[in-house]
């Protein structure tokens, strides 16, 4: 559903839930919903903390506005396996190239390349890449920890979430954000391990985050600060 003032309200059933839980984004709310629950409870819940919910979605819009990343001549964008340059050149259009190791974009010299147009048609160009690359390494990522730790899992899927790293089902199935590309090789590893601990625990329980500090050499605390560094491309 879509209120006025918190944009799209997601509700989703945890039947390990004691609680009404409200998970804050940027232009919505998802909120989960203990068995016993209705939205009708949910929605009362929500409107008592009104105030206090918009304040930090604020917030949150403003942090994204903030992290934008803005293309232009001198920006050198390090990926996981490839760096992003711009190139003014004497061409009527844009033309991108991935070679060894380097993302070349060759943009109009006479063009205007901060125009929205312009920055939608470059990043359209590197999420393509980013898309091609994450396909190629993160579903073998994923195999080569599951194997190293002894985890199970259903599959692994590439998506284009803005909102989380990564997700995984109760049955299993892992989803990993192809935006995983921006961010450090042992934080990617950390995402994929986040999410390879949910096929043991399906929550963040004690235990949970003792699988965690098990596969990270107890270092899952710091590895979770570092990460909330990061911001997904808006």
């Amino acid at each position: 559903m879509t209120d006025n003032d918190f944009g799209n309200i997601e509700f989703v059933r945890n039947l390990r839930s004691k609680y009404i839980r409200v998970r804050i984004l940027a232009y919505g709310l998802k909120v989960s919903l203990p068995e016993r629950a209705t939205e009708s409870e949910a929605l009362k819940f929500l409107d008592s903390k009104r105030k206090s919910i918009l304040t930090k979605q604020k917030n949150l819009q403003i942090k994204k506005e903030n992290h934008a990343l803005e293309l232009n001549f001198d920006t050198s964008i390090q990926t996981l396996t490839f760096i992003v340059r711009v190139q003014a050149m004497k061409r009527k259009d844009i033309f991108m190239a991935l070679k060894d190791g380097t993302l070349t974009i060759e943009f109009p010299a006479r063009g205007n390349l901060q125009s929205e147009t312009a920055q939608k048609q470059c990043w359209n160009g590197i999420n393509y890449f980013l898309r091609k690359e994450a396909k190629r390494l993160l579903p073998d990522r994923t195999k080569q920890l599951a194997g190293k730790f002894g985890f199970q899992y259903a599959d692994v899927k590439i998506q284009s979430s803005k909102t989380r790293w990564g997700s995984c089902s109760r049955a299993r199935s892992i989803n990993l954000s192809m935006f995983l590309m921006l961010l450090p090789s042992h934080l990617v590893d950390y995402v994929i391990l986040h999410e390879l601990c949910h096929t043991k625990e399906m929550n963040h329980s004690v235990k949970f985050w003792a699988w965690m500090d098990r596969v990270t050499e107890s270092k899952s605390k710091l590895l979770r600060a570092e990460l909330k560094q990061f911001n997904m491309p808006t």
